[in-house]
């Protein structure tokens, strides 16, 4: 597990996830040519409507992006 600190619309928080989780999300934001930042803010955006904390929201994307991955090779 590892805590890191980000910026949401100009306020620091701290969102701890399991490394590879980190690695995903790295990797998607470098992929839609994002900084981690704005897609961990694009993600916090998304989540008000499912009434999730931020790290379940950020789990939930990865696995999303991972799945579609996976459907679309098939």
């Amino acid at each position: 597990m590892r805590k890191r600190s980000v910026t949401i619309e100009g306020h620091r928080t701290s969102i701890s996830l399991e490394d590879a989780f980190w690695s995903e999300l790295s990797a998607l934001s470098q992929a839609r040519g994002l900084s981690l930042n704005a897609l961990v803010a694009e993600i916090d955006r998304g989540r008000a409507q499912e009434l999730t904390n931020l790290s379940s929201a950020l789990r939930l994307y990865v696995l999303h992006e991972l799945k579609q991955r996976t459907i679309s090779r098939d």
